[in-house]
């Protein structure tokens, strides 16, 4: 039987966009209190209260920044006591040949993809096993699953988390914490926006694109199962893709 997320607490980051959002406002409609995590402040403010005043609460905190992730929990702990539900969503993408491509910016996207998902992790941990209970999904790619040659930091990095999930779930376990994944192939998110137009709306025609809410559907599925069962890892992909 399936348990309800009505008055659990959830915190999920990237969630002023893209599948973030559509999580977390999925989350805040099967009845849960929801900490809307991204550093876009004024978008924050406007899609809560839009979403819901009450159990919508926006949480700016930049992930680039180890001291603002240090007050995330601080926060939320704050705010609603607990923390039931932590959605390590947050993410972005580079794509194209290695040696084109800037060392900079390939810094920045480990950082936020792989970094940024370690410490908001780790931040969680302590209360969640004083708790003994609490679920941790981490947001990775099929890129993670696979060896993407035409991704190879993006693909780096997803590998790193979904090892994260792996290990991190038999540490946790016995503390009655479930550690999962989310491993979908191209969502339409902003993460597209540097595809070719023309590129863009062949897919979408061709239904080879996934939309957020499907995997919003997928997270709900995870959080709502009894506590005795763990989905470990999904991978989603539209129909007419076999990676």
């Amino acid at each position: 039987m399936a348990e309800s997320l009505s008055g659990k607490v959830v915190a999920i980051t990237g969630a002023a966009s893209g599948i973030g959002l559509a999580c977390a406002k999925a989350c805040v409609a099967e009845g849960a209190t929801v900490f809307f995590v991204d550093r876009a402040e004024e978008a924050l403010k406007r899609i809560c209260a839009e979403v819901s005043p009450d159990r919508a609460i926006p949480l700016v905190v930049d992930l680039l920044d180890p001291e603002s992730v240090r007050t995330m929990v601080p926060a939320i702990l704050a705010k609603a006591g607990r923390l039931d539900v932590f959605h390590a969503n947050a993410g972005t993408y580079i794509g194209g040949d290695l040696v084109d491509g800037d060392p900079d910016a390939f810094d920045r996207l480990l950082n936020l993809n792989v970094n940024a998902v370690f410490r908001t992790v780790h931040a969680v941990l302590p209360h969640m096993i004083e708790r003994q209970t609490g679920d941790i999904v981490v947001t990775t790619s099929v890129a993670g699953h696979e060896h993407i040659p035409w991704e190879p930091v993006y693909s780096a990095s997803k590998h790193a988390v979904q090892t994260l999930v792996y290990t991190l779930r038999r540490q946790v376990a016995k503390h009655g914490i479930r550690v999962g994944s989310i491993a979908p192939g191209p969502v339409i998110t902003a993460l597209l926006d540097d595809w070719v137009e023309e590129r863009l709306e062949k897919a979408k025609a061709a239904k080879s694109l996934i939309e957020p809410e499907e995997i919003a559907d997928v997270l709900l599925f995870m959080l709502s199962r009894p506590r005795h069962i763990t989905i470990r890892d999904v991978v989603i992909l539209p129909a007419s893709q076999d990676i």
